[in-house]
């Protein structure tokens, strides 16, 4: 007799479920069968977090990498057919890279989706600004971009508009056309700058106790930390001789 259909099931939403699914929309896959379900990384302590998220128990092995990564990787894969239907019901399907669009996210849980996503493919970087020590060597700042990352310019679309309806800010699209032989495609970012980083930062690290990548987190924290701390210099007007000179304050102490 052939086994009975297993019922279709309603997963019920959580931080640790949606962070889950931030990560498989980056680093996942669903295979073609219908059942199983693989995430990679390089990072072990992601694959660790992604599986207690999950209640997973299956084993992280070494997995092939791809033609130009240079750092080991990872996998964790697993089957579960009613799992896998409930991705296919929210938006993922196999083979999702080039055209994965919008997915259907409660807003209630979309800061810790969007956290996945980051921790997946999504970057936080920062650097001293040095291009006003000209004028006085005390006016060195600290930049920060916070960025997500995907080969489907509607899904990147798609998050920036989510973002920009939920906490109002707005990023800027970038594409960055293929360059290497092994791409095929462009690759669409979406990136915010110093304020709206840290805004989108303080939203999606709401308290201290979430799943999340804990390198990149300490980055974000260490990075806020530094530019409040930091004072704007103010700037004055002064008129000679009728025309207008932007002269610097004495720096705030």
């Amino acid at each position: 007799m052939p086994k009975p259909k297993l019922p279709d099931i309603d997963f019920e939403w959580s931080p640790q479920l949606a962070y889950a699914v931030g990560l498989l929309a980056t680093d996942g896959n669903l295979s073609g069968d219908g059942r199983h379900i693989n995430m990679r990384s390089s990072d072990i302590q992601l694959l660790k977090t992604f599986k207690q998220c999950l209640g997973l128990k299956n084993k992280i092995a070494r997995s092939k990498n791809d033609g130009w990564a240079t750092k080991p990787s990872y996998r964790v894969q697993f089957g579960d057919i009613q799992f896998y239907k409930w991705l296919l019901k929210i938006g993922l399907f196999p083979a999702k890279t080039y055209t994965i669009g919008e997915l259907k996210i409660p807003d209630e849980y979309f800061s810790d989706f969007l956290r996945g996503h980051l921790d997946g493919d999504g970057s936080v970087y920062t650097y001293k600004d040095y291009w006003n020590t000209f004028k006085n060597p005390k006016y060195v700042y600290t930049r920060l971009w916070v960025c997500f990352i995907s080969a489907s310019k509607s899904h990147v679309e798609w998050l920036r508009e989510r973002i920009r309806k939920l906490i109002r800010i707005s990023g800027h699209l970038n594409e960055n056309k293929a360059t290497r032989l092994d791409q095929t495609t462009s690759i669409w970012k979406v990136k915010f700058a110093k304020n709206d980083s840290i805004k989108l930062l303080k939203w999606i690290y709401y308290r201290k106790s979430l799943p999340c990548l804990e390198r990149k987190r300490k980055t974000a924290l260490k990075t806020m930390a530094i530019i409040s701390k930091e004072k704007r210099r103010q700037y004055i007007k002064a008129k000679i001789n009728n025309s207008s000179l932007i002269l610097s304050s004495p720096p705030t102490t």
